[in-house]
């Protein structure tokens, strides 16, 4: 019992990677079926603006990140529809501008400079139990609209002009998932911190292309070599005192070049 009490931070610490690693697998699988990693690393950097904003109006913390992203994701259509400039750039233009001025506004919240290391780089340890409850809550709506939508979602990006013959709303189910990409964004700050926010949803996904032969059977083996990549990582930290966030993205960077070697070796 002393040890379970002595060492609960890092069962919250596992459980929390984990069930982040898990809904970062099917995600992903759609960020790299649309190709939008760059969008990715745009509302990673809008986090730490909504994290700044939080601090700064005194308001829920989760509550500041889901709503400057999901602003930020207005945004972003509403340029790529009517901006005479390439989308890559209109992602870099925000995705610096966000990141810049979440750095600017962090520097008037008391104490922000404190912790803003653990929020560019993640401090998984430091996860608590209010944190638990938003990443339960998060994988459940998750679960659920996956369940429900993950046919019309996929459908969506592989095959837009068939989809919208069948009826799916394209522009729903972009919302849709937008949605949910932030959420999880939302949550997994903590994890892997800002700056390497979407590694955790590209490259189990794109170790996952090796090896699937559906994009179900895809979202399940990325969501498992994210959820391998977060236990191997955690394990790294607490034995060599490595920082955890970044202990994870190698060990799902080293799952992505050892499915790299074994397709080349077969093919």
């Amino acid at each position: 019992m002393n040890f379970l009490v002595q060492y609960n931070f890092i069962f919250r610490a596992i459980f929390a990677g984990v069930a982040v690693a898990a809904l970062s697998g099917p995600l992903g699988c759609i960020m790299s079926y649309r190709q939008m990693a760059y969008f990715g690393d745009t509302l990673a950097h809008a986090t730490l603006l909504g994290l700044a904003l939080a601090l700064l109006l005194n308001i829920n913390i989760y509550l500041g990140l889901v709503s400057v992203c999901l602003l930020v994701a207005v945004v972003v259509s509403y340029l790529f529809d009517n901006a005479k400039i390439a989308n890559d750039t209109v992602l870099g233009i925000l995705s610096h501008f966000t990141l810049s001025l979440g750095l600017v506004l962090a520097t008037f919240v008391r104490g922000a400079k404190l912790d803003l290391l653990a929020y560019l780089y993640g401090d998984i340890l430091a996860v608590n139990n209010t944190d638990l409850i938003y990443i339960a809550i998060v994988m459940l709506i998750i679960m659920l609209s996956l369940s429900r939508l993950w046919n019309k979602i996929i459908s969506a990006v592989i095959s837009p002009e068939i989809a919208h013959c069948e009826g799916v709303n394209i522009r729903l189910m972009q919302h849709t998932f937008t949605l949910l990409l932030t959420l999880v964004f939302a949550v997994a700050i903590k994890i892997v911190g800002v700056l390497l926010l979407t590694s955790l949803l590209i490259i189990p996904a794109a170790a996952a292309r090796f090896y699937a032969k559906s994009p179900f059977s895809m979202a399940v083996i990325a969501s498992s070599i994210g959820v391998g990549s977060v236990i191997i990582g955690m394990f790294l930290s607490l034995l060599f005192d490595w920082p955890a966030g970044p202990a994870i993205v190698i060990s799902s960077a080293f799952a992505f070049f050892t499915a790299y070697a074994q397709y080349k070796v077969i093919h």
